[in-house]
């Protein structure tokens, strides 16, 4: 059993949450609300829940400076957002889970399945830092990304990665230090991630960082050219927008 609280400033949206939970997740006890930041931090001390459904945007503050202001975070997130695309970017980076409004039945047992399969990995708080090490970063520097393994949970700086291979149902990333990592998420996933930072997909089973690009090569088809040494294959319709792109750098 999971013990929750709600934290969200509109009454209806508690009221429709806890509603869903109690027809849908039997296994979670909601043990109490919050309309707001600082009630948000007394309830959390009062109930020391396992699981806090959490508003982004509230009157007196966002979700964010709730969990600034608690010292001891032993509890899993999932919050609550009408579309917040700089909000729910941020979450994806941290490897955090949310829901946006309205909340619908499939996606909230499936994030309440998550929460407690990671129910034994509560007191790490590496989502959590990670998520405000970000939003406080200067707009200049490129953001950290929770790469997990099965082993270890890992932060990373995405001007780190050169590139990412497809492995079926996983990706490999390979860094600038000459280290790599299997990870547990489709390329597809991690390109939606990773896109806005300056990477591209040449091919179905590759993803690159174009700051690490040092030259095409036209023979075989076409390969991009590496810093760490590695030809990148390029498909044949995406080859005139591959070399356009690769000729502007």
């Amino acid at each position: 059993m999971l013990k929750a609280v709600i934290i969200e400033d509109e009454k209806k949206s508690r009221e429709t949450l806890s509603g869903l939970l109690n027809l849908y997740c039997k296994n979670v006890e909601i043990a109490g609300e919050a309309d707001g930041v600082y009630s948000g931090v007394k309830l959390i001390k009062d109930k020391n829940p396992d699981l806090v459904f959490l508003d982004i945007q509230m009157p007196d503050g966002s979700g964010f400076k709730m969990l600034e202001m608690l010292e001891d975070i032993n509890f899993d997130v999932i919050f609550t957002t009408a579309y917040d695309q700089f909000a729910i970017k941020a979450i994806k980076y941290s490897a955090l889970d949310y829901l946006l409004k309205p909340i619908y039945p499939d996606d909230l047992v499936d994030a309440v399945r998550k929460a407690e399969t990671k129910k034994e990995q509560r007191s790490d708080k590496t989502g959590i830092d990670t998520l405000l090490d970000n939003l406080k970063r200067p707009l200049d520097e490129p953001p950290k990304i929770i790469l997990s393994t099965s082993d270890k949970i890992n932060v990373i700086r995405i001007d780190e990665i050169i590139r990412c291979e497809s492995d079926n149902y996983y990706t490999l990333f390979y860094f600038k230090n000459g280290q790599k990592l299997l990870v547990s998420k489709t390329l597809k996933e991690n390109e939606e991630l990773l896109s806005e930072y300056n990477f591209i997909r040449p091919h179905k089973s590759h993803l690159v960082n174009m700051m690490y690009i040092t030259g095409f090569q036209k023979s075989d088809g076409g390969f991009i050219l590496m810093s760490d040494g590695s030809k990148v294959p390029v498909s044949r319709r995406k080859k005139e927008k591959v070399v356009e792109i690769i000729s502007n750098i």
